[in-house]
């Protein structure tokens, strides 16, 4: 379970990290007031209205729009080099002193292991009708 949980808080954490980072542009073309198309990492399509030599088109009627969501482009790597003489040392002590303290765990020898108790045939206290009061 403390596994399988490890496993999905470091997934989500990589996805925070790939999202928060990731820049794109949204592009949007209006042909007077009116939006016409909006495309986000494609090329934006036009309505035709400049590209047709037959209808006499109002210079300037046609406006793209590009609007640049920019991610973050600096991120922060904490290294050891930070840390003082004292700080390293501590924290080297810390984790040496919790690393031994697990140490041996799985190699212990547990002496009644292996220790069958004997057959109970008959209840002796019931027998002997010795109770403690």
């Amino acid at each position: 379970m403390k596994k399988t949980l490890h496993h999905v808080f470091s997934f989500f954490m990589a996805f925070a990290v790939l999202f928060s980072t990731l820049s794109f542009t949204v592009e949007s073309h209006y042909c007077g007031n009116r939006l016409v198309d909006t495309a986000v990492f494609t090329k934006v399509k036009s309505c035709g209205m400049g590209t047709s030599a037959s209808i006499p088109v109002k210079k300037g009627c046609c406006k793209d729009k590009v609007e640049l969501v920019k991610g973050q482009d600096e991120l922060k790597l904490n290294s050891s080099e930070a840390l003082d003489f004292d700080q390293q040392f501590g924290l080297a002590t810390l984790m040496y002193s919790y690393g031994s303290l697990f140490k041996g765990m799985s190699k212990l020898v547990f002496p009644h292991k292996n220790y069958r108790p004997p057959h109970v045939i008959c209840d002796i206290i019931i027998l002997g009708e010795t109770f403690l009061i």
